[in-house]
């Protein structure tokens, strides 16, 4: 891997081969601060802004393919997509302010196929700015979180241990604005009006998000809901959970936390994860 790729405090375990061709992205290092700056300007001004992270699994939604995560009774939704107005999503996809989408060959077709234009940043800052707690640290006292109720009660008890608060750079998040975490697209109108309730009298100035394929019928909304900074950080939610595969780009030292408490994880949808040992149990 090409030290130009590399974002001080992660580790990538297994990067592609794209990441070892210092031409596929060379102004990495630039953009990540662009994106730093931009982000810590964005919420000191108070701005309503979206980001939007584009992955393959949100490729195979919006194509109405049944593929991994976007399949039918999977993880998306429980319905066939022509039971869904799946045109609110292909539609709403497209109203972000902002859009990340990892460097990766095959991503970037994908990215150029649906949507006509060049991404804003690489997906890969998001990742790498959860995984080094930079995200936590600088919006400390400021931040919310948007996610699956069930991982947003774990993020809520972890945070009842100061080892976590520590790790994190943060006492509390100060909003969880919570969806279904699964199924979430069968009923887009009704989750439009639960979470618009929620972030109503949120107090949050940035929210991280992730969100699953729901996102594209969704997220271009926030701001109308509550004015604010919405970044996509998508399975970095799982990280805050405790229960990221540390095989994902940019968390390979990331310390997954884990309540001594079995039954916290009895419902959890998880992401190509199983408890490995590793993890730092708190009593």
């Amino acid at each position: 891997m090409e030290n130009i790729y590399k974002i001080e405090g992660s580790v990538f375990k297994n990067p592609p081969s794209e990441y070892s061709d210092k031409t596929v992205f060379p102004d990495f290092q630039n953009q990540l601060e662009i994106f730093k700056n931009l982000l810590k300007r964005q919420v000191k001004d108070g701005n309503g802004i979206t980001y939007y992270k584009f992955g393959d699994g949100d490729y195979f939604f919006l194509k109405k393919e049944g593929v991994g995560s976007a399949k039918p009774g999977n993880r998306a939704l429980s319905k066939k997509y022509w039971r869904i107005n799946h045109k609110e999503f292909k539609e709403g996809s497209k109203k972000n302010h902002f859009y990340l989408c990892e460097i990766i060959k095959s991503n970037k077709n994908y990215f150029n196929e649906i949507f006509k234009k060049n991404f804003d940043f690489p997906a890969e800052f998001v990742y790498g700015l959860t995984s080094n707690r930079w995200l936590t640290n600088t919006f400390s006292g400021k931040i919310g979180i948007i996610g699956a109720k069930e991982k947003l009660e774990l993020i809520r008890n972890l945070l009842e241990h100061e080892i976590y608060k520590d790790y994190l750079g943060l006492d509390q998040f100060l909003d969880y604005i919570e969806i279904p975490q699964k199924f979430a697209c069968d009923d887009i109108n009704n989750l439009r009006k639960k979470v618009s309730a929620q972030l109503k009298n949120s107090k949050s100035e940035v929210f991280l998000y992730g969100i699953g394929h729901v996102k594209s019928g969704l997220s271009y909304l926030f701001p109308e809901y509550k004015k604010a900074v919405y970044l996509d950080i998508g399975s970095g939610v799982d990280a805050l959970a405790g229960i990221i595969d540390k095989q994902r780009p940019y968390f390979g030292n990331w310390k997954n936390y884990k309540l001594n408490d079995d039954s916290f994880y009895r419902n959890i949808d998880y992401l190509n994860f199983n408890f490995d040992g590793s993890e730092t149990i708190l009593s």
